[in-house]
């Protein structure tokens, strides 16, 4: 089954481009950037990497982001990831990236951005892999930070697909970004939301109805809400789920627990993505291989998720 995975073309469309960071690069990172870590190694750095909830993570994400200065920088720790997920089957990538986790250290975007688009293009001249960058807003931030950070996007304008949110969902519900999303859908791009990971139900109604996503990132709560189930099936409204992401920050107990074959059988368009596969323990293939064995899904089964992922692409 593994091979069957393996050689299977995928898109990917729920990737955090710093949550790709390899604990080996960014200790690279940070020699080449004169940054101490507080690990002294990268296995005591890995060991770090037990998380009890969304917030547990995030403290640590946003910590390793720091090793990231340089246009260099963003360029290899993308093109480690196409390198990587393109050895696993992904023929496109649909990329998150959080500007304001590095404006706020005094990185320029325009630097971000530079870096990450040296990478994609050669990413598609090397390995035959297509991408879109998708900016995301941190809606732990205000609206008003969201914004500016849309201000400095609009002159690349041509470099990002979509906008998105992402970062800490308890308490913090798609509608406090209502006009920065009216803002950003009036420039043209596209939305897309994190919703119904740790926040309830209530959070996918938000995206679908003010923000108007064209689909939901993790949205597996959803499951709680026959009415709002039958939506995201009539409507078909893709679900970007992430299952290893799901079992390690204790949305579900493990895989076997994963509500994803259930959405499956429904018909809930559900698509198999990593999240943050250097945190979480595995790219894109090792998703699948392990949601496949833990969930005894098909074949055929498999084979739905990986066109449902370019049936939801923005390609």
């Amino acid at each position: 089954m593994r091979e069957f995975i393996e050689s299977l073309p995928k898109a990917e469309l729920h990737l955090h481009i710093e949550g790709t960071l390899e604990p080996g690069l960014m200790f690279e990172l940070a020699s080449r950037n004169g940054i101490a870590l507080r690990y002294p190694s990268v296995e005591a750095l890995r060991a770090a990497y037990q998380f009890s909830d969304l917030q547990s993570f995030l403290d640590i994400y946003y910590e390793g982001a720091g090793v990231l200065q340089k246009r260099e920088d963003f360029a290899d720790m993308a093109m480690a990831y196409f390198r990587k997920a393109s050895s696993q089957g992904l023929k496109h990538a649909e990329i998150f990236f959080d500007p304001q986790t590095h404006t706020s250290r005094g990185i320029k975007y325009e630097t971000v951005v530079r870096g990450l688009r040296e990478a994609q293009e050669r990413a598609k001249s090397e390995l035959g892999v297509t991408s879109a960058l998708i900016l995301c807003f941190l809606r732990h931030l205000s609206e008003d930070e969201a914004m500016l950070t849309l201000d400095e996007a609009l002159p690349f304008r041509d470099a990002i697909v979509a906008v998105g949110l992402d970062s800490s969902e308890r308490g913090h519900p798609p509608s406090k970004f209502a006009r920065v999303f009216e803002r950003a859908r009036a420039e043209g791009l596209l939305a897309v939301a994190h919703a119904g990971e740790e926040g309830p139900p209530e959070y996918i109604w938000e995206a679908l109805d003010i923000l108007k996503v064209r689909r939901i990132d993790h949205g597996v709560r959803c499951i709680e809400d026959p009415r709002l189930v039958q939506r995201l099936v009539d409507e078909q409204i893709p679900l970007t789920v992430c299952p290893l992401s799901n079992v390690k920050l204790r949305v579900f107990d493990t895989l076997r627990d994963h509500n994803l074959k259930r959405l499956l059988d429904l018909g809930v368009k559900v698509t198999i993505n990593s999240d943050d596969p250097a945190y979480f323990g595995g790219y894109i293939g090792e998703n699948y291989v392990a949601t496949a064995d833990a969930l005894a899904l098909t074949q055929a089964e498999i084979e739905t998720i990986a066109k449902n992922s370019f049936d939801a692409s923005f390609v």
